[in-house]
């Protein structure tokens, strides 16, 4: 029988998704880009780098500028950049970094999501990019950009953990320095994996020894006025270290 013929549908749908892997890409060059070059491709790399004390929490505050010379160097940027499945949680966690309550109910990301984060020493990017399974295949192409991966894995989904597993390594074998924070997001749910499970499903045993890779579990969600989640604290004072 002869093939047949892919229906305009189809060819409309694939066409939309190319254009929209270029949109994010130039977006990314546009927004996060500036012309800054990858640090350990000037030999700044953060292994490297000068010890540096950890920046804290809550510790920049604007009115510590207020004294400061009117003329002030911008800040360095370093760049993350958060993936995962849909479902993950990782709207979830670019928000409650910003101070922002979570959107209600499940709302996939149709393209990307951004927030800047100022510290003392210099500001962080954070990029997601959605989880469907027609915005992974642009996943790649941003890797080599940052600085950090977060990849969020959602604990309890344990039918689509091989595919997490699958698009984790992608990313592992595509930049080979790259540090990881692999985030197991959800662990109060009474059907979420342990982490001992996890780190096996997940195929993290097998990973270069010489490669900075983290199992972290969370559970992130809001938390009322004056209170900060414990699991994103301890990720965001480990994404710190990384970048400082």
């Amino acid at each position: 029988m002869a093939p047949r013929p892919l229906s305009p549908l189809v060819l409309a749908l694939g066409g939309a998704a190319a254009v929209l892997g270029s949109v994010l890409f130039v977006l990314w060059k546009s927004y996060f880009g500036r012309g800054r070059e990858r640090r350990w491709d000037r030999g700044e790399g953060w292994w490297g780098a000068e010890p540096a004390r950890l920046p804290e929490w809550d510790e920049w505050d604007p009115e510590d500028e207020e004294d400061d010379e009117p003329a002030l160097e911008e800040l360095e940027q370093r760049e993350v950049l958060v993936l995962g499945l849909d479902g993950s949680g990782k709207s979830t966690f670019l928000r409650v970094l910003s101070g922002k309550s979570p959107l209600e109910g499940h709302i996939p990301t149709w393209g990307f999501n951004s927030v800047r984060l100022p510290t003392r020493d210099f500001e962080v990017d954070l990029l997601e990019i959605g989880g469907s399974q027609n915005l992974r295949f642009y996943w790649k192409e941003f890797v080599n950009e940052v600085d950090v991966l977060v990849f969020m894995v959602d604990s309890a989904d344990r039918l689509r953990l091989p595919w997490a597993r699958q698009e984790l390594h992608k990313l592992l074998d595509k930049d080979p320095d790259l540090p990881v924070v692999v985030v197991a997001n959800k662990q109060d749910l009474s059907e979420a994996m342990s982490m001992v499970e996890l780190q096996q499903e997940l195929g993290l045993q097998v990973v270069d020894s010489q490669r900075e890779v983290f199992l972290l579990g969370a559970s992130i969600a809001p938390v009322g006025p004056g209170s900060e989640d414990p699991g994103t604290v301890h990720i965001w004072k480990l994404l710190l270290q990384l970048l400082s």
